[in-house]
Protein backbone atom coordinates (compact mmCIF):
# COMPACT_ATOMS: atom_id res chain seq x y z
CA UNK A 1 0.00 0.00 0.00
CA UNK A 2 1.18 3.39 -1.13
CA UNK A 3 -0.31 6.56 0.96
CA UNK A 4 0.49 9.87 -0.05
CA UNK A 5 0.64 13.19 1.12
CA UNK A 6 -2.70 14.43 2.93
CA UNK A 7 -4.08 17.71 1.57
CA UNK A 8 -7.24 18.81 3.23
CA UNK A 9 -9.87 20.39 0.91
CA UNK A 10 -10.47 24.38 1.70
CA UNK A 11 -13.48 24.39 4.01
CA UNK A 12 -15.41 27.41 5.50
CA UNK A 13 -15.64 26.63 9.06
CA UNK A 14 -18.81 28.25 10.67
CA UNK A 15 -19.96 25.19 13.03
CA UNK A 16 -19.30 25.08 16.32
CA UNK A 17 -15.30 24.81 16.02
CA UNK A 18 -13.10 24.42 15.04
CA UNK A 19 -13.42 28.20 13.26
CA UNK A 20 -11.33 29.18 10.14
CA UNK A 21 -7.53 29.75 10.78
CA UNK A 22 -6.16 32.90 9.79
CA UNK A 23 -3.42 32.61 7.40
CA UNK A 24 -1.32 34.55 9.36
CA UNK A 25 -1.54 31.71 12.41
CA UNK A 26 -0.71 28.94 9.88
CA UNK A 27 2.34 31.00 8.62
CA UNK A 28 3.25 31.72 12.67
CA UNK A 29 3.21 27.64 12.88
CA UNK A 30 5.43 27.05 10.22
CA UNK A 31 8.43 29.14 11.80
CA UNK A 32 11.79 26.84 12.75
CA UNK A 33 11.06 24.96 15.82
CA UNK A 34 13.45 25.59 18.66
CA UNK A 35 13.88 23.75 22.26
CA UNK A 36 11.15 24.23 24.77
CA UNK A 37 13.88 25.72 27.02
CA UNK A 38 15.29 27.83 25.30
CA UNK A 39 15.64 31.35 26.22
CA UNK A 40 13.90 32.70 22.92
CA UNK A 41 11.05 30.52 23.35
CA UNK A 42 10.80 31.28 27.04
CA UNK A 43 10.60 35.25 26.28
CA UNK A 44 7.62 34.15 24.19
CA UNK A 45 5.92 32.27 26.98
CA UNK A 46 6.40 35.10 28.99
CA UNK A 47 4.56 37.26 26.25
CA UNK A 48 2.25 34.70 25.63
CA UNK A 49 1.37 35.12 29.77
CA UNK A 50 0.82 38.68 28.88
CA UNK A 51 -1.39 38.46 26.09
CA UNK A 52 -3.00 35.75 27.77
CA UNK A 53 -4.02 38.08 30.80
CA UNK A 54 -5.04 40.52 28.01
CA UNK A 55 -7.78 38.67 26.54
CA UNK A 56 -8.78 36.66 29.85
CA UNK A 57 -8.82 40.80 31.56
CA UNK A 58 -6.83 39.88 33.90
CA UNK A 59 -3.72 39.89 36.52
CA UNK A 60 -3.58 36.57 37.99
CA UNK A 61 0.18 35.42 38.00
CA UNK A 62 -1.00 31.73 37.33
CA UNK A 63 -1.95 32.36 33.57
CA UNK A 64 -1.00 29.71 30.99
CA UNK A 65 -1.76 27.66 28.44
CA UNK A 66 -2.51 24.19 28.80
CA UNK A 67 -1.06 21.72 26.41
CA UNK A 68 -4.31 20.12 25.41
CA UNK A 69 -7.38 21.02 23.84
CA UNK A 70 -10.34 22.57 26.15
CA UNK A 71 -11.33 19.65 28.07
CA UNK A 72 -7.47 19.25 29.32
CA UNK A 73 -8.33 23.05 30.56
CA UNK A 74 -11.35 21.94 32.24
CA UNK A 75 -10.22 19.01 33.86
CA UNK A 76 -7.29 21.40 35.34
CA UNK A 77 -9.39 23.64 37.28
CA UNK A 78 -11.48 20.49 38.34
CA UNK A 79 -8.16 18.24 39.65
CA UNK A 80 -6.83 20.93 41.16
CA UNK A 81 -9.25 22.42 43.00
CA UNK A 82 -11.32 19.56 44.15
CA UNK A 83 -9.86 16.34 46.51
CA UNK A 84 -12.25 13.76 47.54
CA UNK A 85 -15.33 14.62 49.81
CA UNK A 86 -15.68 17.20 48.55
CA UNK A 87 -19.31 18.94 47.72
CA UNK A 88 -19.69 21.09 44.37
CA UNK A 89 -22.61 22.70 42.68
CA UNK A 90 -22.65 22.43 39.03
CA UNK A 91 -25.04 24.63 36.59
CA UNK A 92 -25.77 22.36 33.72
CA UNK A 93 -27.99 23.93 30.98
CA UNK A 94 -26.19 21.82 27.95
CA UNK A 95 -23.56 18.87 27.12
CA UNK A 96 -20.95 20.71 28.69
CA UNK A 97 -22.39 21.10 32.04
CA UNK A 98 -22.87 17.16 32.27
CA UNK A 99 -19.16 16.89 31.43
CA UNK A 100 -18.34 19.51 34.42
CA UNK A 101 -20.53 16.89 36.74
CA UNK A 102 -18.01 14.16 35.23
CA UNK A 103 -15.33 16.03 36.64
CA UNK A 104 -16.12 16.59 39.89
CA UNK A 105 -17.15 12.81 40.29
CA UNK A 106 -13.71 11.45 39.22
CA UNK A 107 -12.15 13.80 41.76
CA UNK A 108 -14.10 11.55 44.19
CA UNK A 109 -16.30 14.75 45.19
CA UNK A 110 -20.38 14.95 45.20
CA UNK A 111 -21.89 17.24 42.41
CA UNK A 112 -24.96 18.81 43.47
CA UNK A 113 -27.04 19.80 40.08
CA UNK A 114 -28.77 22.69 39.40
CA UNK A 115 -30.53 21.74 35.83
CA UNK A 116 -32.28 24.28 33.20
CA UNK A 117 -34.00 23.58 30.04
CA UNK A 118 -31.16 23.75 27.18
CA UNK A 119 -31.71 26.37 24.80
CA UNK A 120 -32.12 28.54 28.62
CA UNK A 121 -29.79 30.44 30.73
CA UNK A 122 -28.62 29.36 34.08
CA UNK A 123 -31.64 30.28 36.75
CA UNK A 124 -30.01 32.16 38.97
CA UNK A 125 -32.66 31.76 41.68
CA UNK A 126 -31.68 28.18 41.30
CA UNK A 127 -28.59 28.51 42.35
CA UNK A 128 -29.12 30.81 44.97
CA UNK A 129 -31.35 28.14 46.54
CA UNK A 130 -28.79 25.14 46.17
CA UNK A 131 -26.05 27.09 48.01
CA UNK A 132 -27.97 27.83 50.89
CA UNK A 133 -29.58 23.87 50.87
CA UNK A 134 -25.81 22.96 50.43
CA UNK A 135 -23.75 24.74 53.20
CA UNK A 136 -19.71 23.96 52.98
CA UNK A 137 -19.80 23.37 49.06
CA UNK A 138 -16.33 24.27 47.92
CA UNK A 139 -17.03 25.67 43.91
CA UNK A 140 -19.57 26.58 41.91
CA UNK A 141 -19.11 25.31 38.27
CA UNK A 142 -21.21 27.44 35.63
CA UNK A 143 -20.46 27.51 31.56
CA UNK A 144 -20.60 30.88 30.56
CA UNK A 145 -21.24 29.76 27.29
CA UNK A 146 -22.67 26.90 26.38
CA UNK A 147 -21.24 25.60 23.08
CA UNK A 148 -24.44 23.12 22.41
CA UNK A 149 -27.06 25.35 22.82
CA UNK A 150 -25.90 28.74 22.66
CA UNK A 151 -26.44 30.44 24.89
CA UNK A 152 -24.89 32.43 28.00
CA UNK A 153 -25.02 32.88 31.96
CA UNK A 154 -24.86 35.58 34.32
CA UNK A 155 -21.26 33.83 35.90
CA UNK A 156 -20.83 37.37 37.68
CA UNK A 157 -23.76 37.07 39.79
CA UNK A 158 -22.80 33.14 39.69
CA UNK A 159 -19.54 34.75 41.37
CA UNK A 160 -20.99 36.53 43.95
CA UNK A 161 -23.33 33.84 45.55
CA UNK A 162 -20.22 31.47 45.79
CA UNK A 163 -17.93 34.07 47.12
CA UNK A 164 -20.94 34.69 49.90
CA UNK A 165 -21.02 31.24 50.54
CA UNK A 166 -16.84 31.04 50.72
CA UNK A 167 -16.48 28.75 47.65
CA UNK A 168 -14.63 29.19 44.20
CA UNK A 169 -16.37 29.53 41.05
CA UNK A 170 -15.36 27.71 37.74
CA UNK A 171 -16.53 29.04 34.40
CA UNK A 172 -15.72 27.75 31.07
CA UNK A 173 -15.54 29.96 28.64
CA UNK A 174 -14.32 27.69 25.43
CA UNK A 175 -16.70 29.52 23.27
CA UNK A 176 -16.82 33.04 24.66
CA UNK A 177 -12.70 33.97 25.20
CA UNK A 178 -11.88 36.72 22.61
CA UNK A 179 -15.61 36.81 20.96
CA UNK A 180 -17.72 38.38 24.05
CA UNK A 181 -17.40 40.42 27.51
CA UNK A 182 -15.57 38.55 29.66
CA UNK A 183 -14.15 39.87 32.72
CA UNK A 184 -12.08 37.87 34.91
CA UNK A 185 -11.02 40.04 37.63
CA UNK A 186 -14.09 42.02 37.37
CA UNK A 187 -16.31 39.09 37.65
CA UNK A 188 -13.98 37.48 40.28
CA UNK A 189 -13.92 34.23 38.60
CA UNK A 190 -11.38 31.89 40.33
CA UNK A 191 -10.48 29.14 37.59
CA UNK A 192 -10.95 29.56 33.91
CA UNK A 193 -10.47 27.64 30.92
CA UNK A 194 -10.93 28.24 27.11
CA UNK A 195 -9.92 26.37 23.56
CA UNK A 196 -7.80 27.90 21.30
CA UNK A 197 -9.74 26.77 18.37
CA UNK A 198 -12.87 28.92 18.70
CA UNK A 199 -12.43 32.99 19.20
CA UNK A 200 -9.30 32.82 18.62
CA UNK A 201 -9.19 31.10 15.64
CA UNK A 202 -6.14 28.99 15.93
CA UNK A 203 -5.92 25.42 15.62
CA UNK A 204 -7.20 23.44 18.06
CA UNK A 205 -5.05 21.51 20.88
CA UNK A 206 -3.92 24.18 23.26
CA UNK A 207 -6.64 25.43 26.10
CA UNK A 208 -5.87 28.88 27.92
CA UNK A 209 -6.33 28.90 31.23
CA UNK A 210 -6.22 31.66 34.31
CA UNK A 211 -6.30 30.70 38.31
CA UNK A 212 -7.01 33.78 41.03
CA UNK A 213 -4.79 34.06 44.06
CA UNK A 214 -7.90 32.49 46.48
CA UNK A 215 -7.38 29.62 43.99
CA UNK A 216 -3.79 29.01 44.00
CA UNK A 217 -3.86 28.95 47.84
CA UNK A 218 -6.66 25.90 47.18
CA UNK A 219 -4.32 23.66 44.87
CA UNK A 220 -0.39 24.67 47.35
CA UNK A 221 -2.50 23.69 50.41
CA UNK A 222 -4.31 20.45 49.29
CA UNK A 223 -4.29 17.30 51.60
CA UNK A 224 -3.78 14.90 48.53
CA UNK A 225 -1.48 14.72 45.51
CA UNK A 226 -3.48 16.30 42.32
CA UNK A 227 -5.04 12.71 40.39
CA UNK A 228 -3.66 13.75 37.50
CA UNK A 229 0.76 14.24 37.50
CA UNK A 230 0.36 16.06 33.86
CA UNK A 231 -2.23 18.66 34.94
CA UNK A 232 -0.72 19.33 38.29
CA UNK A 233 -0.55 22.87 38.76
CA UNK A 234 2.29 22.34 41.52
CA UNK A 235 4.07 20.84 38.70
CA UNK A 236 3.35 23.08 35.83
CA UNK A 237 3.35 26.33 37.62
CA UNK A 238 7.18 26.00 37.98
CA UNK A 239 7.44 25.87 34.15
CA UNK A 240 5.47 28.48 33.11
CA UNK A 241 7.52 30.61 35.16
CA UNK A 242 5.01 30.64 38.61
CA UNK A 243 7.69 32.72 40.56
CA UNK A 244 10.56 30.48 40.38
CA UNK A 245 12.98 29.46 37.93
CA UNK A 246 11.41 27.08 35.02
CA UNK A 247 12.22 23.72 35.33
CA UNK A 248 11.25 21.11 32.99
CA UNK A 249 7.94 19.84 33.05
CA UNK A 250 7.26 18.31 29.64
CA UNK A 251 7.61 19.04 25.54
CA UNK A 252 5.06 21.84 25.16
CA UNK A 253 3.86 21.99 21.66
CA UNK A 254 6.35 24.15 20.39
CA UNK A 255 4.64 25.40 16.49
CA UNK A 256 1.05 24.90 17.85
CA UNK A 257 1.87 27.75 20.83
CA UNK A 258 3.57 29.75 17.62
CA UNK A 259 -0.03 29.50 16.51
CA UNK A 260 -1.82 30.57 20.02
CA UNK A 261 0.76 33.26 20.46
CA UNK A 262 0.15 34.85 16.71
CA UNK A 263 -3.78 34.55 17.38
CA UNK A 264 -3.49 36.56 20.65
CA UNK A 265 -1.09 39.40 18.71
CA UNK A 266 -3.77 39.32 16.85
CA UNK A 267 -6.76 39.74 18.83
CA UNK A 268 -4.35 42.70 20.79
CA UNK A 269 -3.97 44.36 17.30
CA UNK A 270 -7.57 44.45 16.55
CA UNK A 271 -8.94 45.28 20.44
CA UNK A 272 -10.63 43.05 22.62
CA UNK A 273 -13.51 45.51 22.61
CA UNK A 274 -13.60 45.55 18.64
CA UNK A 275 -13.49 42.00 18.60
CA UNK A 276 -16.42 42.04 20.80
CA UNK A 277 -18.46 44.13 18.86
CA UNK A 278 -17.26 42.80 15.31
CA UNK A 279 -18.65 39.28 16.55
CA UNK A 280 -21.92 40.83 17.81
CA UNK A 281 -22.05 43.05 14.59
CA UNK A 282 -21.51 39.59 12.28
CA UNK A 283 -24.23 37.56 14.69
CA UNK A 284 -26.87 40.38 14.23
CA UNK A 285 -26.38 40.12 10.29
CA UNK A 286 -27.01 36.45 10.63
CA UNK A 287 -29.89 36.57 12.95
CA UNK A 288 -31.61 39.53 9.95
CA UNK A 289 -30.63 37.09 7.39
CA UNK A 290 -32.23 33.98 9.25
CA UNK A 291 -35.19 35.49 10.56
CA UNK A 292 -36.37 36.45 7.04
CA UNK A 293 -36.05 33.63 5.98
CA UNK A 294 -38.44 32.14 8.44
CA UNK A 295 -36.26 30.50 10.61
CA UNK A 296 -35.87 30.66 14.83
CA UNK A 297 -33.46 30.80 17.61
CA UNK A 298 -34.09 28.53 20.36
CA UNK A 299 -32.03 30.72 22.81
CA UNK A 300 -33.83 34.04 24.12
CA UNK A 301 -32.37 36.90 22.70
CA UNK A 302 -31.07 38.48 26.15
CA UNK A 303 -28.91 35.15 26.45
CA UNK A 304 -27.74 34.46 22.86
CA UNK A 305 -24.19 33.75 22.43
CA UNK A 306 -23.12 35.78 19.34
CA UNK A 307 -20.48 33.54 18.47
CA UNK A 308 -22.73 30.21 18.03
CA UNK A 309 -25.71 30.58 16.93
CA UNK A 310 -28.90 27.74 17.38
CA UNK A 311 -31.82 27.80 14.88
CA UNK A 312 -34.50 25.50 15.06
CA UNK A 313 -34.62 23.09 11.63
CA UNK A 314 -38.38 23.62 10.10
CA UNK A 315 -40.83 20.55 10.08
CA UNK A 316 -40.49 17.86 7.28
CA UNK A 317 -36.18 18.83 6.25
CA UNK A 318 -33.59 16.36 6.72
CA UNK A 319 -31.14 17.42 9.15
CA UNK A 320 -28.22 15.35 8.08
CA UNK A 321 -29.03 16.03 3.78
CA UNK A 322 -28.87 19.67 4.65
CA UNK A 323 -25.39 19.76 6.22
CA UNK A 324 -23.75 16.75 4.41
CA UNK A 325 -24.94 19.10 1.14
CA UNK A 326 -23.59 22.14 2.43
CA UNK A 327 -20.31 20.36 2.83
CA UNK A 328 -19.94 18.53 -0.53
CA UNK A 329 -21.33 20.94 -2.62
CA UNK A 330 -20.35 24.81 -1.04
CA UNK A 331 -17.62 23.47 1.13
CA UNK A 332 -19.54 25.07 4.12
CA UNK A 333 -19.33 23.10 7.61
CA UNK A 334 -22.19 23.88 10.25
CA UNK A 335 -22.63 21.69 13.10
CA UNK A 336 -25.58 19.26 14.03
CA UNK A 337 -27.49 19.55 17.23
CA UNK A 338 -26.04 17.71 20.61
CA UNK A 339 -27.57 15.48 23.23
CA UNK A 340 -31.47 16.31 23.78
CA UNK A 341 -31.10 18.98 20.72
CA UNK A 342 -29.75 16.14 18.33
CA UNK A 343 -31.87 16.18 15.06
CA UNK A 344 -33.76 19.44 16.34
CA UNK A 345 -31.16 22.02 15.65
CA UNK A 346 -28.58 23.67 13.72
CA UNK A 347 -25.42 25.60 15.24
CA UNK A 348 -24.00 28.02 13.37
CA UNK A 349 -20.61 29.48 14.33
CA UNK A 350 -19.48 32.63 13.96
CA UNK A 351 -16.14 32.59 15.62
CA UNK A 352 -12.17 34.61 15.07
CA UNK A 353 -11.56 34.74 11.26
CA UNK A 354 -14.77 32.81 10.45
CA UNK A 355 -16.87 35.86 12.09
CA UNK A 356 -16.80 38.10 8.54
CA UNK A 357 -19.50 39.70 6.68
CA UNK A 358 -18.55 37.29 3.57
CA UNK A 359 -19.07 34.10 5.43
CA UNK A 360 -22.45 35.75 6.75
CA UNK A 361 -23.56 36.55 3.55
CA UNK A 362 -22.32 32.96 2.08
CA UNK A 363 -24.06 30.96 4.93
CA UNK A 364 -27.36 32.43 4.06
CA UNK A 365 -27.16 32.03 0.25
CA UNK A 366 -26.34 28.56 0.60
CA UNK A 367 -28.56 27.65 3.30
CA UNK A 368 -31.32 29.41 1.64
CA UNK A 369 -30.41 27.39 -1.76
CA UNK A 370 -30.40 23.86 -0.03
CA UNK A 371 -33.29 24.83 2.33
CA UNK A 372 -35.30 25.53 -1.31
CA UNK A 373 -34.62 22.09 -2.49
CA UNK A 374 -35.68 20.50 -0.14
CA UNK A 375 -39.32 22.41 -0.32
CA UNK A 376 -38.69 23.86 3.51
CA UNK A 377 -41.26 26.33 4.10
CA UNK A 378 -38.70 29.17 3.72
CA UNK A 379 -39.40 32.80 2.47
CA UNK A 380 -36.60 33.28 -0.44
CA UNK A 381 -34.51 35.79 -1.37
CA UNK A 382 -34.62 38.01 1.64
CA UNK A 383 -32.27 36.88 3.26
CA UNK A 384 -28.70 37.98 1.89
CA UNK A 385 -30.24 41.42 1.76
CA UNK A 386 -31.69 41.95 5.39
CA UNK A 387 -28.31 40.84 6.33
CA UNK A 388 -26.57 43.12 3.99
CA UNK A 389 -28.56 45.80 5.42
CA UNK A 390 -27.50 45.22 8.94
CA UNK A 391 -23.65 45.08 8.01
CA UNK A 392 -24.28 48.71 5.85
CA UNK A 393 -25.47 50.10 8.82
CA UNK A 394 -22.35 48.79 11.53
CA UNK A 395 -20.03 50.11 8.73
CA UNK A 396 -18.88 46.53 7.33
Amino acid sequence: MSITSFHPPVRTLMGPGPSDVHPRILEAMSRPTIGHLDPEFVTMMDQMKALLQYAFQTKNPLTLSVSAPGSAGMEACFVNLLEPGDKAIVCQNGVFGGRMKENVERCGATAIMVEDEWGKPVDLGKVEAAIKANPGIKLVAVVHAETSTGASSDVEAIARMAHDAGALIIVDAVTSLGGSPLKVDEWQIDAIYSGSQKCLSCTPGLSPVSFSERAVEVIKSRKNKVQSWFLDLNLVMAYWGGGVKRTYHHTAPINALYGLHEALVMLQEEGLEKSWQRHRSMHLALRAGLEAMGLSFIVPEAARLPPLNAITIPGGVDDAAVRSTLLNRYNLEIGAGLGALAGKVWRIGLMGASATPKNVLYCLSALEAVLAEQSAPIRRGVATEAAQRLLVADGY
